[in-house]
């Protein structure tokens, strides 16, 4: 493993190494690895076998500059090694001293390396409507798929093999909020469907949802493909008898199409051979492979029947893990506005549950003898790797994402800047949302303010209803 030779040349297995280095926290941990270490040391002093002391001073060097995130964030490790200085500085060369010197550690950017940011195209000022009835389903396709991929950057080696250990996500913030963003949409299209007043008008809606998947499929996106056909394919919707003999029967048959794509029949086998199809950039159904890794991982020994370490199964982990990694370093093959990034963010800022939704549908088409059962039920496209998980009520979050998104309304309806939008443009930019039964009071001049707008906003959005701060639940006519 230690193949380095005294004058610091490659080791001729690297990829073994970095594998052992990223991996090895399945096994033990790395101040334990250390400590192993340190001790090795010493025994080696002992023995006066220098040429041993080096190589493992050239393999920590190595942990230091490949892997400093570690001992960024791993309190143990870096008290271990503090401890393991000490020993070289007492009893080694000035060499030993050199190669495991971890000041380098303090001028690395570890919040950028930890971070992921996607960055928008910016080649081209992108042009969009913050209307949700004037949006392209080529636009809301392109913007979630923006939000999607911003999430999915920002998960870690580390946060796979957190879940991996502990089958689920619990202290593991960067995962929840992967989930929280794919329960998001799939709610927010349940509601922006259930917020139209008639069957016709929700058909309409109905109808770009299934435009949007369709493009979502185009850009290789099949984790929010999996989200919005989930919205469609839920209980709440597939109920609503009347507006569904509204949909014709050819956006009928792509929405069937989608729903086989996605089906988990087979260990999802339609899904798994469209997804090997595809080159470049894409987004996979993240549940999907973490519920591979799962099965990996519990099928396979730690260790063989001489003790020895299973490197085989640190391999195949790895190796799924490292796929999932490279994709973050695609490319994203889009231009975003970040206008309608800010109106999305806070129309996914959604928290209701099963009951609520299917209240919801009821009170659009009311229960008759073709209904659906009462009970609100999991559409099967849907994995269930994130069962039992919901998005927290996040007060500051949430705030957060209601200035920008009024920044961004006044900035592109606020022409003559005097810091009021029209009424009619309000009522507009409302209905975009879900909650845009809510009512606001005009002034004399039917002008609203960015204050007025400012809580409205705070007030309709679902998540501060869980707070407490007051939210009507039951459908009123629409402001449209």
């Amino acid at each position: 493993m230690m193949q380095k030779d005294l004058e610091g040349n490659s080791y001729q297995n690297n990829q073994l190494l970095k594998m052992i280095l990223t991996m090895h926290q399945f096994i033990i941990s790395s101040a334990d690895m250390l400590q192993k270490l340190s001790d090795l040391y010493l025994s080696a002093l002992e023995k006066k076998s220098s040429a041993l002391c080096v190589k493992i001073c050239y393999f920590v060097r190595y942990w230091i500059t490949e892997f400093w995130v570690m001992f960024k964030m791993d309190s143990k490790l870096s008290t271990t090694m503090e401890a393991f200085q000490e020993l070289v500085k007492a009893n080694g060369e000035e060499l030993h001293c050199r190669l495991i010197d971890t000041t380098q550690i303090n001028s690395r950017d570890w919040s950028r390396k930890l971070t992921q940011r996607v960055k928008a195209n910016s080649s081209k000022k992108r042009k969009v409507s913050l209307l949700f009835d004037h949006l392209e389903p080529e636009e809301l396709s392109d913007h979630l798929t923006y939000l999607e991929f911003k999430s999915f950057r920002r998960i870690s080696f580390s946060d796979y093999q957190s879940y991996i250990v502990n089958s689920c996500v619990k202290e593991n913030p960067t995962m929840e909020r992967s989930i929280a963003l794919c329960n998001g949409v799939s709610q927010w299209v349940q509601l922006m469907v259930l917020s139209r007043p008639t069957p016709q008008l929700r058909a309409e809606v109905f109808i770009k949802f299934i435009h949007v998947a369709q493009k979502l499929h185009q850009l290789q996106n099949f984790n929010t493909l999996m989200a919005v056909i989930g919205g469609l394919c839920h209980s709440s919707i597939s109920r609503l008898k009347e507006t569904s003999s509204c949909v014709p029967h050819d956006v009928i048959k792509v929405f069937n199409e989608m729903t086989e794509l996605l089906s988990s029949y087979r260990n999802y086998e339609c899904y798994r051979r469209a997804y090997n199809e595809c080159t470049n950039f894409k987004i996979p159904i993240l549940g999907v492979h973490l519920k591979d890794l799962i099965s990996l991982h519990e099928a396979m020994p730690d260790y063989l029947e001489d003790k020895k370490i299973n490197i085989c199964k640190l391999y195949s982990l790895y190796n799924h893990i490292n796929e999932l990694i490279q994709l973050q370093e695609m490319p994203l093959p889009l231009e975003a506005n970040m206008d309608l990034v800010h109106l999305l963010t806070l129309s996914l800022d959604l928290y209701y549950t099963e009951d609520e939704i299917y209240e919801l549908s009821y009170a659009r088409e009311p229960r008759s003898h073709r209904a659906a059962p009462l009970t609100p039920s999991r559409p099967p496209v849907v994995a269930d790797w994130a069962s039992g998980v919901a998005p927290k009520p996040d007060p500051k979050t949430v705030s957060k994402h209601v200035q920008r998104m009024v920044d961004s309304v006044f900035k592109n309806y606020d022409h003559d800047q005097d810091g009021y939008i029209s009424q009619e443009e309000f009522e507009k930019i409302a209905a975009s949302f879900p909650f845009s039964f809510c009512v606001m009071a005009k002034d004399s001049e039917g002008l609203i303010s960015r204050d007025e707008i400012t809580a409205y906003f705070m007030r309709a959005s679902s998540i501060y209803s869980k707070l407490g701060l007051g939210f009507l639940t039951t459908f009123r006519r629409p402001l449209t």
